[in-house]
């Protein structure tokens, strides 16, 4: 995803909530591991994972990619 806009966005809404990415890992079924690649911009997260991410902070899959 062009220039990680997604791995800020996860972590702005992460930090927000005041969780720690080991907590949003348990919450939605990942590793702390994945949820650090994805912030990162290691790794993308396929489209399940993306719907999973939109329902738990309550924001569209355009907003997590920067679309909207």
């Amino acid at each position: 995803m062009k220039g990680n806009y997604f791995g800020k966005q996860l972590k702005e809404l992460r930090q927000a909530k005041g969780i720690s990415q080991r907590e949003l890992g348990e919450k939605l079924g990942f590793c702390n591991q994945t949820v650090s690649f994805w912030e990162s911009g290691r790794h993308e997260p396929d489209y399940d994972s993306l719907v999973s991410i939109a329902k738990f902070f309550d924001v569209s899959i355009d907003e997590l990619l920067g679309l909207k």
